[in-house]
């Protein structure tokens, strides 16, 4: 029988502070964080003047010559407790006098939950809170969190979680907080006790979901971690696993992408401004110098602004994804002459009027379900409906000037595809794209109708944010 062998623990900076401080810069390009050289440099002068005391000073520091987004700070500050973690191995309380989270027994946990609740009712802050909880919540993690994997031994924040009831604790800490008001506080004592008892049990939880990763990265290797531990950059997040919170966060990058997107466009259009070589009449005026091209010929430009017409499932399973992209669209719509949008489930209905210049749009995407007539069936995607409702309403609406964008998956849910509609769309427009939030691979599977439509259109994959920026990019018109 094979012995599985369990990795030993690897030294933390094997190859000196230096080279430590490169294996971190290089993790953070490795989750999507740009650092250049000059930025690698200035945290290193940031680090020889800080000095490794203060832990938590070290963090600011390095975060001020490393990042340049503030979005990124999340992902950095996962980073960071992997690479200068707070402590190795098992945490200790260091003074005698304040030992009593020493040897928590592990089946006393009403014990535990009252040390605890006690904790938190004595301190304002928990991020002012001495290594006693730090001791606590570490012995909590080594006693309810520790399991053992197919890879070795590890921790699980959620058994940890589990153990200390979150829900009750976070009850009697409301009780705690109310009672010097009496039996009948305000209202506002009320929501404010609320508010301070949600905090501290959201920084409660944090600290224990750190613990476990930082012992789970000592036992398993920081790779692990970083794999399945540490949050992903709000543009790197796949659209249709993406969270509500996470959706809210990407809302966030949508202005940064559009002036960075305009800015290329901007810098394309200045070179373009000469206009291309024209090589047949440079060489006929070469005649005149023996062959020799000394006076270049430039073709005249036709800059233009096409239309835009986009044309998007706002069903549940793409809805974050179309709303992202209307978001970027209308950031981006300076650079046509006129943008019209289209919204279906089934049935199409134009939307335009809600993105108004003065618009605020993210209550605009959220009136379209509500009252655009984006439905008039069961309410489940059907593509070839929409297709067909939307040339019996709009029949003119595309035109040679014009470029289509369709947004959606392609879940047609076995119904009639309608593509010969589609190739009309294609053939009436000057340009026409489908953007697909589904990995590549699953393009046909199930009720996926987009192997047919691939045939009519060009389609692109777009699953997060940044592939969604890169391919409007290059899209849109120079």
């Amino acid at each position: 029988m094979a012995v599985r062998r369990t990795r030993p623990p690897q030294p933390l900076a094997p190859h000196g502070i230096p080279g430590h401080l490169v294996e971190f810069v290089e993790a953070l390009r490795g989750q999507g964080i740009s650092v250049g050289p000059s930025e690698t440099v200035d945290a290193g002068r940031v680090m020889s003047v800080l000095g490794l005391g203060d832990r938590e000073t070290l963090r600011e520091g390095l975060a001020c010559a490393v990042l340049r987004r503030p979005d990124h700070r999340d992902t950095y500050d996962a980073m960071f407790d992997l690479y200068f973690p707070a402590a190795l191995g098992a945490r200790t309380v260091l003074d005698d006098d304040e030992s009593d989270t020493d040897g928590l027994p592990p089946e006393d946990v009403d014990a535990m939950r009252q040390m605890l609740l006690d904790m938190l009712q004595d301190n304002d802050e928990l991020a002012n809170m001495d290594e006693r909880l730090a001791a606590m919540i570490a012995q909590i993690v080594e006693a309810y969190g520790r399991y053992n994997s197919s890879r070795g031994p590890s921790y699980s924040s959620y058994q940890a979680l589990k153990a200390m009831n979150l829900d009750d604790l976070e009850g009697r800490l409301l009780a705690g907080l109310l009672a010097p008001y009496g039996h009948e506080p305000t209202p506002t004592q009320e929501q404010i006790a609320k508010a301070l008892a949600a905090q501290r049990i959201a920084q409660l939880r944090k600290m224990v979901e750190g613990e476990t990763k930082r012992r789970t990265a000592e036992q398993l290797g920081r790779d692990h971690v970083q794999m399945y531990g540490v949050p992903q950059l709000a543009e790197n997040v796949e659209f249709l696993r993406a969270s509500g919170e996470q959706l809210r966060q990407m809302r966030r990058v949508v202005q940064p992408l559009a002036r960075t997107l305009a800015t290329r466009l901007a810098a394309r259009r200045r070179r373009s401004r000469a206009g291309e070589i024209d090589l047949r009449k440079t060489l006929r005026k070469s005649m005149s110098t023996g062959g020799v091209p000394i006076d270049v010929v430039l073709k005249k430009p036709h800059p233009a602004r096409p239309e835009l017409v986009v044309l998007c499932d706002v069903s549940g399973s793409v809805a974050g994804f179309s709303h992202f992209t209307l978001l970027l669209v209308h950031a981006l719509r300076q650079q046509f002459s006129r943008v019209r949008v289209f919204a279906f489930i089934d049935t199409t209905d134009e939307v335009t009027e809600l993105f108004g210049p003065d618009a605020d749009l993210a209550v605009a995407v959220q009136r379209i379900t509500r009252e655009a007539g984006v439905y008039t069936r069961d309410g489940h995607s059907d593509y070839g409906h929409a297709f067909v409702s939307f040339l019996d309403k709009y029949p003119n609406v595309l035109s040679p000037r014009s470029s289509l964008l369709v947004l959606g998956d392609g879940r047609n849910n076995y119904r009639n595809p309608e593509t010969d509609l589609l190739t009309h769309m294609v053939d009436s427009s000057r340009h026409a794209h489908w953007l697909n939030p589904e990995p590549r691979h699953l393009w046909g599977s199930g009720d996926s109708a987009v192997p047919r439509y691939e045939e009519v259109i060009t389609m692109h994959e777009c699953r997060s944010a940044k592939q969604l920026a890169s391919v409007i990019d290059a899209l849109l018109p120079v």
